[in-house]
Parts: structure tokens; sequence; C-alpha cells
């Protein structure tokens, strides 16, 4: 009779451990799954919170030389490009050489488009057209005059192209006259080069330096 109670008292002490030890990992199991998801939330509000940023509005005034300037509102992620497209788009006459393209708008902006008259005459006073004493374009490249310019002694052929009114063929001429002159010494030396007159070198002196 000891003996079965023996017997019987030792399969209890097992059948205990047994399960306790199910018990245990079954714990483990919830406690894990419930951290996945817990997981799993936080990453989606993140990228829920990235979206709404994403996607915010932004009011941006754009003005000058566009089809129809004035207020809109637009996404944060636009660029100034897309407002100008938004806008109309540039009539004729437009002169973007100080204007970063690309540069993504930001709330109270003003973009200012500006004609190449404007850009021209403000060089002759030598004032750089993004100085405004009244309204700060915030769509300039930058506030430095002449960040923008090409360098008639050190540009390639297709920065020289870039140029309104200089073409393949005038391109060439003055490469081949550096090359075979040397640097310019002003930029009134490029008057020298065949093809090149006072007419087409008051439309582009705005945009080289030496």
């Amino acid at each position: 009779m000891k003996k079965l109670i023996w017997i019987l008292g030792g399969i209890s002490v097992v059948l205990g451990s047994v399960i306790y030890v199910l018990y245990k990992n079954n714990q483990s199991n919830k406690e894990e799954v419930v951290d996945i998801f817990k997981e799993e939330n936080e990453d989606k509000e993140i990228e829920e919170n990235n979206k709404k940023k994403e996607t915010s509005k932004v009011v941006v005034d754009i003005k000058g030389m566009v089809t129809n300037p004035g207020v809109y509102e637009v996404d944060s992620t636009m660029r100034v490009n897309d407002v100008i497209l938004l806008a109309g788009g540039l009539i004729e006459g437009a002169d973007t050489s100080l204007i970063n393209l690309a540069k993504i708008v930001t709330d109270e902006m003003t973009i200012i488009i500006y004609s190449n008259e404007e850009v021209q005459e403000k060089y002759k006073e030598e004032i750089c057209v993004c100085d405004c004493p009244l309204i700060e374009n915030g769509a300039c490249v930058d506030n430095k005059e002449e960040d923008h310019l090409i360098n008639i002694n050190t540009c390639t052929l297709d920065e020289l192209m870039e140029i309104n009114g200089i073409g393949k063929t005038k391109a060439e001429a003055i490469l081949e006259y550096r090359e075979s002159n040397g640097d310019f010494n002003s930029i009134d030396d490029i008057k020298k080069v065949d093809g090149i007159g006072d007419a087409l070198f008051e439309k582009i002196k705005a945009y080289i330096k030496v």
C-alpha cells in the first residue's frame, strides 16, 4: 500500500512539473505575440505621422512672369517649378537664371519670376535682383551676384550654350578665340569674337564674367 502511495505521489509530482512548464511556455508565447503587435502598431503610427507631414499644405505667393500670378495653397512636397506650372507656366521674356527651380516650397514663401530686362537692368546697376528691400524672393538660387555667372575663360561648350542668344556656332567661335588668343581680360573682350556685336553683347553681358 505504501509503495502504491509513493508511486502515485511520484506521478503527481511529474505531472505537476509538466503542467508548470507548459503553462510557462504558453505565457511566454503570449507575451511575445503582444510585443510583436505593439511594435507593428508603433511602426504604423510613425508611418501615418510621416504621411501627414508629407501631405501637409503650405501657402505660397508667386509673382512676375507667369500666366496666372497669385496665392496658391500647395502640398509641402512641391518644388518651385511645380508652382510655376500650377500658375500656368512662364510667359515670353521670363528669366529663371536666378531661380532655383528644384527648391522645395515653404509656407509664406514668395516666388518672383523676373523678366530678362529686369535681370539685365539690375546687373547694370550692380544690384542683385534678389535683394529687394520690400520683398524677399524665396526662390532665388542665392544672394551672391556672381555665383550663377558663366566664366568665359573656363566654361565649356555646353555652359556657353546655356546663355540665351548663344548657339552652338557662336559658342564654338568663343572657345576657338580663347584657345588662339588666351583668356579674356574683361567681358567686353568677347566682342572681338566673330559674330558677337554690340547688340548681342548687351543681351548676354548680364550672364558672363571673367
